[in-house]
């Protein structure tokens, strides 16, 4: 069974007429409460744009924003870490409401334009749990399986976008962003399928799927809708799109033993050829390029590698603050890399001192990083770390917050966690610290010798080469 992408035409004859509501004029408001927030305020981001409003929390934790005119899209509020999106017309006047300790799941709209947000944020949550079903179906299913799996599943959503649409008179372009989530993250769990089927031991036979028809989708993408950026399906598709295309290059006269691995640079470098010549709208292509090329450059452990990558990005990118970004990243990650000083970053600890972090380096010291966001790696870094301590009583562990946040949120995580207090710590000033040692991922661990040189710049605390890392580093 195959759906195609729907076209707004045949849309208006599936679900019957709909007013334009995103083509009228008229003022919007957005508000909204934050219960148990993080810190004072929230963010209102655009879309596709660098400009970003700041809305300060008032005594009860409310925010709110009037805007005389707005193009309709989708926007991104964020707060302590953590973000959503709205789904903003003219005419729009909304209050939200959420609780941080459950930040997704208690998010609920109200006002008019709540209903089409309800209905967005349920279908989020549902993507989010019919994705982890099939990431466990992907492992163990055969193609036409999972093939079948993900068509009965797309057909239940499209039924589910029918009654509603019958029962609200909404607008062509709310459609066309329901339509779209349903059908990219349907195509993005195809893309992903070869990746953890064959798993990267056997990834060569991705080329079976293209012959059994398991990609004929492609022939209906549409990779130049700017409109869809803000469409987390649309973009998650795209990025695994490339990720798949670029293996052909890669497995082209690779033997079958070929062990793929996503840190080649000629496979990213081919990613970021294939996003330049495929792509024609520069918003579109720039957002991929940007993404791919910092994903590559703060995992990479080879500099001229990096320079590749850089030379390649700055060759096909158009946009100037994605261009000096990447650059700045460039420099940041190599100042972090082997031998080189541990930049300095101001620290607070527990009592709200400010602690320089070099000054905490007398002896060879591992420093790792959490979130409340992610509250499964908090616990199992924590406990490595007192896993190691304890086998390694001669090294010295730093664990430092990476949360934007107020530091009485941070210190009531530590007492939630039941953390100790002495060897843990808050950036004093987070944007900048993460882009100083370079922390763009919480999985980074840092070792530095006694005269705080670094000795592995981003390493991963629970893995076995890491430990075989902290023994050579007592035996120098």
């Amino acid at each position: 069974m195959k759906i195609h992408i729907l076209t707004i035409a045949f849309l208006s004859m599936l679900f019957g007429c709909k007013s334009d509501q995103g083509s009228t004029g008229g003022k919007v408001f957005l508000g909204g409460e934050i219960i148990n927030p993080n810190n004072k305020y929230v963010l209102f981001k655009y879309p596709n744009s660098q400009h970003i409003d700041t809305l300060p929390l008032n005594d009860n934790n409310r925010f709110s924003k009037a805007m005389d005119s707005l193009k309709p899209g989708i926007y991104t509020f964020l707060h302590g870490g953590e973000y959503q999106l709205v789904f903003l017309e003219p005419g729009d006047s909304i209050m939200l409401r959420l609780n941080t300790m459950d930040f997704d799941e208690s998010l609920v709209f109200t006002g008019r334009g709540a209903k089409k947000n309800n209905f967005f944020i349920t279908s989020f949550l549902r993507d989010e749990t019919d994705n982890n079903r099939f990431m466990r179906l992907m492992w163990e299913s055969e193609p036409k399986v999972f093939e079948k799996a993900l068509d009965s599943n797309r057909l239940e959503r499209f039924n589910i976008l029918r009654e509603y649409l019958k029962n609200n008179d909404e607008s062509d372009y709310f459609t066309k962003i329901a339509v779209a989530n349903i059908n990219y993250n349907y195509y993005a769990n195809k893309e992903l399928y070869p990746f953890g089927y064959y798993g990267y031991s056997n990834l060569i036979h991705f080329k079976d799927l293209i012959d059994d028809g398991f990609y004929d989708f492609r022939k209906d993408l549409d990779y130049n809708d700017e409109s869809l950026m803000g469409c987390i399906p649309y973009t998650k598709f795209l990025f695994w799109h490339f990720n798949n295309l670029a293996l052909n290059k890669y497995y082209k006269n690779a033997s079958h033993n070929v062990v793929f691995s996503k840190e080649s640079a000629a496979y990213n470098l081919e990613k970021l050829r294939l996003m330049d010549s495929t792509i024609d709208n520069e918003t579109v292509k720039n957002h991929l390029l940007k993404y791919s090329a910092r994903d590559f450059i703060t995992t990479s452990k080879d500099s001229l590698e990096t320079d590749e990558i850089l030379t390649s990005f700055l060759e096909k990118s158009t946009n100037e603050n994605d261009r000096e970004y990447i650059k700045g990243l460039v420099s940041s990650v190599k100042r972090m890399s082997v031998g080189k000083p541990l930049p300095n970053v101001t620290l607070l600890d527990f009592d709200e001192n400010k602690v320089s972090i070099r000054s905490l380096i007398k002896r060879p010291t591992v420093i790792y990083f959490w979130s409340y966001n992610q509250p499964s790696q908090l616990k199992n870094y924590h406990l490595k770390a007192q896993s190691l301590k304890t086998k390694y009583p001669e090294i010295d562990f730093i664990a430092i917050s990476i949360n934007d946040d107020e530091t009485f949120h941070w210190k009531n995580t530590l007492k939630q966690f039941n953390l100790p207090k002495s060897n843990q710590f808050h950036f004093m000033h987070p944007h900048e610290a993460v882009q100083t040692l370079s922390v763009y991922g919480i999985t980074k661990t840092i070792l530095v010798n006694t005269d705080g040189t670094i000795v592995v710049p981003n390493g991963y605390l629970i893995t076995s080469e890491f430990e075989e890392e902290l023994a050579k580093c007592l035996k120098k």
